[in-house]
């Protein structure tokens, strides 16, 4: 059975006829085409697939498309952001596989510190959170480099959040 949903992606309305039980990563790539998000783990354990979902960070690959009808759904392809150059700019990324997930993640995360939301490692939960090195790590630490480039992912994080 095939149910038809809509999704905006990236700016551009899609509707697409998914099998109920496929998650938006699936529906993404091979349905609407879109191949920023990439499928890593496939369980939620790395990040890989992370894309913003009505403006918050969710898990692709854990989320069921047709829960989304009519969502919004913005992938690393479709964004225009500082994240991008900082990534450039510090060598945040080094095979890339992980670069979409990452930098939707952090746009996300960016928002969330902008809105006030404290992290675990928060220290004053009264005052507004800073972009600690710890603070990032700590946002961040759902999306997984298999080369190791956390140090330069933290730094671009910093660099864009500063640009703010």
């Amino acid at each position: 059975m095939q149910v038809e949903t809509t999704l905006r992606v990236d700016g551009q309305e899609r509707r697409i006829a998914v099998d109920p039980r496929t998650t938006l990563l699936d529906a993404l790539r091979e349905r609407a085409g879109n191949l920023s998000p990439k499928k890593g783990c496939d369980h939620g354990q790395c990040g890989a697939c992370t894309v913003l979902l009505d403006g918050r960070r969710v898990l692709s690959c854990l989320t069921l498309a047709v829960a989304h009808d009519g969502a919004e759904v913005t992938t690393a392809a479709g964004l225009d952001h500082p994240v991008q150059q900082a990534f450039v700019d510090r060598d945040a990324f080094q095979c890339g596989y992980c670069t979409p997930g990452q930098v939707c993640s952090a746009v996300g995360m960016l928002d969330e510190v902008a809105a006030g939301w404290p992290s675990h490692v928060t220290e004053d939960l009264e005052a507004e959170p800073e972009l600690s090195r710890e603070e990032i790590a700590e946002r961040m630490s759902g999306n997984l480099c298999r080369c190791g480039a956390y140090v330069n992912i933290v730094s671009a994080v910093q660099q864009a959040g500063e640009t703010r």
